[in-house]
């Protein structure tokens, strides 16, 4: 009786990291561990009024906890970069029994939109994380502090601590300086506070056009840090919001924006990759002030880098990944070629896979190049202990065995089977049938055989004039046969391959190691074969640093990425069979490698399988 195939969903499905493992340490433990011992939140304060300490409308939340946080910008579908960031934060709060939040950093109207929040909370689910912890729905957005935004802007203004200034954009940019030299003040950065706060609202009531003004912090025009010279906090965008409609015509900056969202929700590590180093300062300065009117609580949040994921064969610019899939360079987001996460997970890849992977490269602060076979080795590993196996033949060519009639009888079919899983037999086994046309993989013939190869080649002479009989094989699972010969096209091409079955040589029988074979081959029955799509993928850029050398990114496409095949799979995996393949369903198809049932495209009467990963890293060899 054949036992029913293993549940690939449960396959799939992450496991929880016991907390109490061991973990390999970083500096990001280490601060986190320091901060804990040392009780560095746990009395956390609101200097100001119960207005403010009230803002967050989930209402008071544990101060003793680590709180940390994922803000990803809705503007594009996530990549392989924030895998990882996800993988860090939320599970750094799970490590450390605190919670982590979800926050959309919705403070550019113009390049948002529904599809891509619902796009990210699905990628952070997949992966095994959630935002609800002990009654907390910890979901939040910027713009969901709009209104404590302005506030604290025109508390910045009515301080004295930020202008409005009227400049041209490339007056501001002219007048920042540079490394060298030092900013020149804005005309307008002696306003008063009064004169500052009118124009504010003039600039809040829709009264000034789009780019007439900005609002600046006041800092330091001479700082050696360029992004302390009077950084821009709010600028005017006539934009729909997804979220608020069209209540606002300024929206707060990014830098702005960022480090009070972390405020209110009482954050405590707020961690993100190195090209925010320089930004810190500004960070810490505007919580300072903020904290200084009361309008947070202290000690405030404090913002650690990390060097950033750099991945061989790879980009990870929502930019440039939006120019691949607008100009139909690949086939939309989700291209199982694409980097992103839902490309990643029609690719094949597993949640188990990208959190193995975020683990086993570390968090350090050195920018450095990780390997793109260390990604496909982390899916390799998760995959072979769980993926159940299947022969399939890739690029088909008919073997028939011209004794079969004779041997076993004319029109008979034999009956086999093999493993659902080598190591796990209690998941039990798939059965197929074998015939007198079988399928065989194209690449297993070779009439003039190279040195080592041992599948199918027929009676020839060697270099030497030697005569070399003909090669015995085993199907595998199946009998043994010798090669005979070949029968050729007009043009040369191989149309069949012929071979004598040696009787008496099947698996699992008496006889079957009665004829020594070095090679063994998969194959499927003419006669039960089911047809299939496959795609055979490939690293999507030919050079290891798509850009290297300043070169245009799109000059380096690999034209081989994608190979489609017309296949045959073996028909356990058809409706009813014992590893019936299901949508995003994981297989090793033996001696090919690992392949996934396409999660869009593929149907139980059109099976279409992508390529995962190889059963080793041959790339480029």
């Amino acid at each position: 009786m054949t036992s029913p195939a293993p549940s690939q969903a449960a396959a799939a499905a992450p496991v929880a990291a016991d907390k109490e493992a061991h973990k390999p340490s970083n500096f990001l433990r280490q601060i986190i561990e320091k901060d804990l011992l040392e009780g560095t939140y746990a009395s956390r304060l609101w200097g100001g009024s119960p207005g403010d300490a009230a803002h967050h409308a989930a209402g008071p939340l544990d101060a003793a906890k680590v709180r940390l946080r994922f803000p990803p910008e809705p503007n594009g579908y996530l990549h392989v970069g924030h895998a990882k960031s996800i993988c860090l934060n939320f599970g750094l709060a799970r490590d450390y029994g605190g919670v982590c939040h979800l926050r959309f950093d919705d403070t550019n109207p113009e390049k948002e939109d529904t599809e891509y929040v619902d796009s990210i909370k699905d990628a952070v689910q997949w992966l095994g994380f959630d935002w609800h912890n002990a009654g907390e729905t910890n979901l939040y957005q910027a713009s969901d502090y709009f209104d404590f935004m302005y506030r604290a802007a025109e508390h910045l203004i009515e301080t004295g601590y930020a202008y409005v200034d009227e400049q041209t954009a490339d007056e501001i940019r002219i007048n920042r300086g540079d490394f060298v030299k030092p900013g020149t003040d804005s005309p307008f950065r002696s306003r008063t506070p009064a004169e500052n706060l009118a124009r504010f609202r003039e600039m809040r009531d829709g009264q000034l056009p789009d780019g007439a003004a900005v609002l600046r912090a006041k800092i330091d025009m001479a700082s050696p840090n360029i992004n302390l010279r009077d950084p821009a906090i709010y600028r005017i965008r006539r934009a729909h919001h997804h979220n608020t409609g069209d209540k606002w015509c300024i929206y707060p900056m990014y830098t702005f924006a960022h480090p009070i969202e972390d405020a209110l929700e009482q954050i405590t590590h707020s961690i993100c990759t190195l090209e925010f180093e320089d930004q810190r300062p500004f960070y810490d300065w505007l919580l300072d002030r903020l904290a200084e009117g009361g309008l947070i609580a202290t000690p405030h949040p404090r913002q650690y880098e990390f060097a950033r994921l750099n991945l061989t064969y790879v980009l990870t610019s929502k930019r440039k990944l939006a120019q691949l899939v607008n100009e139909k360079r690949v086939n939309g987001w989700d291209d199982p070629r694409m980097p992103t996460i839902v490309g990643l997970r029609r690719r094949g890849y597993t949640p188990e896979a990208l959190q193995l992977f975020a683990e086993r490269i570390g968090v350090t602060k050195s920018d450095s190049w990780i390997d793109y076979s260390t990604l496909e080795g982390c899916l390799r590993e998760t995959l072979d202990g769980s993926a159940p196996r299947a022969m399939a033949v890739l690029d088909p060519v008919k073997l028939v065995l011209t004794n079969w009639d004779e041997v076993m009888g004319a029109g008979t079919l034999d009956d086999c089977s093999a493993p659902i899983h080598p190591h796990h037999p209690e998941l039990g086994k798939r059965d197929f049938k074998i015939g007198k046309e079988v399928w065989i993989d194209r690449s297993d013939y070779e009439e003039t055989p190279p040195k080592g190869f041992f599948r199918l080649f027929p009676p020839h002479l060697n270099a030497s004039k030697q005569a070399i009989a003909g090669s015995k094989v085993r199907l595998k699972y199946g009998h043994v046969i010798e090669c005979i010969g070949a029968v050729k096209d007009a043009d040369g091409k191989i149309i069949e391959v012929q071979a004598k079955l040696i009787p008496d040589t099947k698996s699992g029988t008496p006889g079957s190691d009665s004829v020594k074979v070095k090679g063994v081959i998969t194959w499927v029955a003419v006669a039960d074969a089911v047809p299939a799509e496959v795609r055979l993928y490939e690293r999507l850029f030919r050079e290891a640093q798509p850009e290297g050398g300043g070169v245009d990114f799109l000059t380096n496409l690999n034209a081989d990425s994608l190979k489609v095949m017309r296949a045959y799979v073996e028909p356990s995996l058809a409706s009813g069979g014992a590893i019936e393949a299901k949508a995003d369903d994981k297989f090793q198809f033996e001696r090919h490698g690992y392949f996934v049932a396409d999660r869009v495209d593929h149907a139980a009467g059109r099976p279409v399988f992508n390529l995962a990963v190889g059963l080793k890293d041959s790339w480029g060899k």
